[in-house]
Parts: structure tokens; C-alpha cells; sequence
């Protein structure tokens, strides 16, 4: 179980310009530890017809697996530069890191925010606290819904689009570019995909039509567990 946070500080604790004694730090004794692909809540056709199996398939199977293996052997590369001294290939590696190890924390954080249409936990009766909270600061549930889904068809290239509770417990809509994730205080209560894999073989260039379909699988009791800081769900 891992956030940012940890890889953050993994890398915090092998600065390239730290200086270590032969007895304080040995980098190739280091252990690096292995991640893996997290199974899916639900069967790859539950979001149908809203998102299809194969995207489903591909999107989980294909490009999650893709950043959790590349994130893997950033790793083990960059304690391997940290050994031999190798300043340039560590801040290589470190940039691996942060776009691996992002696509594995927003993805991962992204199936948990998915339910099949229809069931309890796409029904914002589900999320009343959050609800509560959303209308609070855009005036209704549809005006939030408008706001988030403009913000999302602005996003130009690929990234992410969030509602994320800040430190003083409000709520906000961001972005983040390609794979950077939600770091600092901000707690992400659901994410959104916009990199053309999530979307483009289903709705092609229609991305209207993704941004317009997915509220119909958005998990709010998952969203109101984030918000209540009472689930496991922020974690990986």
C-alpha cells in the first residue's frame, strides 16, 4: 500500500546530493519494493454501455500494467544510479518515477471511482455529505456537474481532471497534466481520465459524449468515503 507521498520520500531519502558514508547507506542493499496491477472492482463489461469492455480490457490490462512495470524497473534502476554515483541518470530515473508511478496512483484511484450504472453506488443519494458539500460551493449538483465537465473538455493533450478536497476542507476542480497526480494536502475524491485511451475507441473524437456518459458510472459512495477521509480508497 503506497501513495505519492512514499515515493516522494523514496526518493527524498536517496537524494542525488546527499551526502552518505560507506556505513550509513549502502544504495545496493537497498530493498526496492514490487508493484502490481490491482485487480478491478467489477467485471471488464460492468461500465457497459457507458465505457465498453475492450476499452476496459485494454485500458487495465495493456497501459495500467505498462506504467506499474515501467515504474518497477525505474526503481531498481535509480538505486542502482545511486550506487554507482551516477547523479545524471538518477534525475532520469526520477522523472520515470514521477510518470509511472503517477499513472499508477491515478489509475488506481480511478477504477475504485467507477461502479456499473445503475447500482447503489452511482446514486448521489449514496454521497449526501459530499453532496451537501458540493452544492454548498457551486450551487447545485448539476451546476458542479457543469462546471467539472467544462473544465474537463478544456484540458488540452492528455491529463486529469479532479474534485479534490483541500486542508481547510473545501472543495475544488484541477488538472493535472499527463500522469503528475494529486500531491500535497489536496485528497482527490474522484478523478477523471482524459488521455485518448480512455475514451477513443468507443467515442472516437466525441469527447463530449465520454465526459457526458461517465457521471453514469461515477462511484459517489466511494467519492463521500474519500471526502469523510474514512476509506482505504486513496491508498494503492
Amino acid at each position: 500500500m503506497v501513495n505519492f507521498d512514499n515515493i516522494l520520500k523514496y526518493l527524498a531519502v536517496q537524494a542525488p546530493l546527499r551526502a552518505f558514508s560507506g556505513e550509513d547507506f549502502n544504495a545496493t542493499k537497498m530493498a526496492v519494493q514490487e508493484y502490481t496491477l490491482p485487480a478491478l472492482p467489477y467485471a471488464y463489461n460492468a461500465l457497459e454501455p457507458h465505457i465498453s469492455a475492450q476499452i476496459m480490457e485494454l485500458h487495465h490490462s495493456k497501459h495500467h500494467q505498462a506504467y506499474v512495470t515501467n515504474l518497477n524497473n525505474a526503481l531498481k534502476l535509480h538505486v542502482a544510479a545511486v550506487g554507482a554515483g551516477d547523479i545524471a541518470s538518477q534525475i532520469e530515473m526520477q522523472q520515470v518515477i514521477k510518470f509511472n508511478g503517477g499513472g499508477h496512483i491515478n489509475h488506481s484511484l480511478f477504477w475504485k471511482n467507477l461502479a456499473p450504472a445503475e447500482s447503489e453506488e452511482t446514486k448521489p443519494e449514496a454521497a449526501k455529505k459530499l453532496v451537501a458539500a458540493v452544492e454548498k460551493t457551486w450551487g447545485s449538483l448539476d451546476d458542479f456537474k457543469k462546471a467539472f465537465s467544462s473544465t474537463l473538455l478544456g484540458i488540452q493533450g492528455s491529463g486529469w481532471g479532479w474534485l479534490v478536497k483541500d486542508s481547510a476542507n473545501g472543495l475544488r476542480i484541477v488538472t493535472t497534466k499527463d500522469q503528475d497526480p494529486v500531491v500535497g494536502r489536496d485528497v482527490p475524491v474522484f478523478g477523471v481520465d482524459m488521455w485518448e485511451h480512455a475514451y477513443y475507441l468507443q467515442y472516437l473524437n466525441g469527447k463530449a459524449a465520454y465526459v457526458e456518459n461517465i457521471w453514469n458510472v461515477i462511484n459517489w459512495k466511494t467519492a463521500e468515503e474519500r471526502f469523510l477521509g474514512t476509506s482505504e480508497a486513496t491508498k494503492l
